[in-house]
């Protein structure tokens, strides 16, 4: 399973609202080569249509190299329709691609299915459709009731688990490790990997 995660870091508004055109962006892209794309978990921000980070479940023939274009630092450049006044022009967000195999990850994880909350009529009180997952050493639970499938919804407790498992990881790098990484941040961003132009986000050429 490949999961590509997008960012706005530590970013203004602007970024976040970057990371929605790229989420948008990606979906149409993935189109054209014949990719399925999956939100898995969004992290909305104060603005409306605007991201502070996603998570997508990358599925198709060519999923690997798909994904791999959208990682590194990136940077739109674009008038903020925020600030109007405001002097930047660069906003920048990053991607982050993950892979692992569902089968190994799968003997490490608990599964647990109850019936979905929420709306949905008939069917959402009669179907235990709603998938929970626990990472049996961490204790680390997810649930997810998103879709209609038990089965899809299972995929996606294991990709949103595999997630946080990542994240703890990075949770307990050192001090040292975490200073060198933003340092690492911070000179990136005089060079990013991807350029996107205007409001229509057009890649730069």
């Amino acid at each position: 399973m490949i999961l590509l995660q997008l960012s706005s870091g530590q970013g203004p508004e602007e970024c976040c609202a970057a990371v929605r055109k790229a989420i948008d962006l990606v979906m149409k892209e993935a189109k054209q080569f014949d990719t399925n794309v999956t939100i898995i978990e969004v992290i909305k921000s104060r603005y409306s249509q605007g991201y502070k980070s996603a998570l997508l479940q990358i599925e198709g023939k060519v999923e690997r190299a798909f994904s791999y274009q959208w990682t590194g630092v990136m940077m739109w450049q674009c008038q903020s329709q925020l600030r109007p006044k405001h002097r930047r022009k660069n906003w920048f967000f990053s991607g982050q691609v993950f892979e692992f195999s569902e089968q190994l990850f799968t003997d490490d994880v608990r599964y647990q299915t109850c019936r979905a909350s929420g709306a949905g009529g008939q069917h959402v009180n009669t179907t235990d459709s709603a998938v929970q997952a626990t990472h049996v050493e961490t204790g680390i639970t997810v649930r997810v009731e998103t879709e209609r499938s038990q089965h899809a919804n299972k995929r996606l407790a294991k990709a949103l688990l595999f997630k946080k498992l990542e994240e703890l990881k990075e949770t307990d790098l050192s001090q040292k490790d975490k200073a060198r990484w933003q340092q690492h941040w911070e000179l990136e961003r005089g060079n990013p990997d991807h350029i996107f132009i205007g409001e229509k986000f057009k890649r730069s050429t």
